[in-house]
């Protein structure tokens, strides 16, 4: 059987089935519905956020979210070590992405670089938690008041993580997040927004809604809405979220028990409480990473290289920019395989590939 970079948890069909009843008795399928709205206040409270928006997917929650800050033109500060719906939405939204290069212990937009890419076009900066891994969020924080610009964070990977006792997804002006089968916690397909401003929440609502209330319109909108048989899959799974991330946990410290003297991996950050969403290592150099990709192949397994390429490298781009740490990490990181059901044999089988594939390297254990 094979092993892939990841695999969706499911609840029992008797858990899902008992929501389904729900939807079958109301005869609702969508439009802010029932168990919608129970889900948005279940997440709410775990997060201990106030706005919280559900809506169909993590891009369309970026896109929204420059549109209710009115960032509709003008530049916008990412990074270039990301999934490619980080920038485009922003190139959706008719904006412009200037990148800022990395940091190199957590991948992480480098804030000591932000305020020289800056310019008078500059409307916000929209970082990413990489793979759950905290922001320097008081540093961003401070650049962005200084000069009067939004933050949006791009929280994807970032559910579950909490910093300083928040939701690492409650910083920011807005967070987006992302329920997408591949991720720790999901909903089949889904995103969500958490806003900070009232006002802004309010206007979001209505114009993930086609930006109407019954006959009267107020802004263009857009179908951002989600369903509620989305919505019951998240309900399904939320009780065992717990469950998850523990086991996630234990398949990590699994590798990291075989793996952390060999291969490089994100430093630990002090106040994050992490949430185990991703199993990142650094080779040394991409042919390394491709002689381990093509041992693992060989045995049906299938890691992935998560993030590649580097964002500046994409050919639609006008106009390039070279951010020389993020382009060399991205040559050389992959993710291995990471779900709650993986067996310890399965782990240990994988690193016991991985090991003699590291070239000359003392393996001494």
């Amino acid at each position: 059987m094979s092993i892939y970079v990841t695999k969706p948890y499911l609840p029992s069909f008797e858990e899902y089935e008992k929501f389904l009843k729900d939807i079958w008795e109301t005869n609702v399928l969508t439009n802010q519905g029932k168990l919608l709205k129970k889900f948005e206040s279940e997440l709410s409270a775990y997060l201990r956020v106030n706005y919280f928006h559900y809506v169909t997917n993590g891009t369309i929650a970026l896109q929204l979210a420059l549109k209710a800050l009115d960032i509709e033109e003008g530049e916008i500060i990412t990074t270039p070590f990301s999934y490619v719906a980080t920038i485009s939405s922003i190139l959706w939204e008719r904006c412009k992405p200037v990148f800022v290069d990395i940091e190199p212990h957590n991948f992480t937009l480098d804030p000591q670089k932000i305020e020289e890419a800056l310019t008078p076009r500059t409307r916000a900066i929209m970082p990413v938690h990489v793979f759950g891994y905290a922001c320097d969020v008081e540093a961003i924080e401070k650049i962005a008041k200084k000069h009067h610009l939004k933050v949006i964070y791009d929280a994807a990977h970032a559910f579950g993580s909490f910093y300083k006792g928040r939701a690492l997804s409650s910083y920011g002006d807005i967070s987006t997040l992302s329920f997408h089968a591949t991720k720790l916690f999901h909903t089949v397909e889904g995103g969500a927004i958490i806003v900070q401003d009232e006002y802004v929440s309010q206007k979001l609502d209505l114009i993930k809604r086609f930006g109407h209330r019954e006959d009267k319109h107020f802004y263009l909108g857009i179908n951002g809405k989600q369903s509620e048989f989305h919505a019951a899959m998240g309900l399904a799974i939320f009780p065992h979220l717990t469950e998850i991330m523990q086991l996630r946990k234990h398949v990590s410290d699994l590798y990291d028990l075989y793996l952390e003297r060999h291969l490089e991996r994100p430093k630990s950050q002090k106040y994050l409480e992490y949430n185990y969403a991703y199993y990142p290592v650094l080779f040394h150099n991409e042919t390394e990473l491709k002689r381990v990709f093509e041992a693992l192949n060989a045995q049906n397994i299938y890691p992935r290289r998560y993030f590649y390429p580097s964002l500046t490298t994409l050919p639609y781009l006008k106009n390039k920019q070279s951010c020389p740490i993020s382009e060399n990490i991205c040559s050389r990181i992959a993710c291995l395989p990471l779900y709650p059901d993986l067996k310890d044999d399965e782990v240990k089988k994988i690193c016991r590939i991985i090991l003699p594939s590291l070239g000359n390297r003392n393996l001494a254990a």
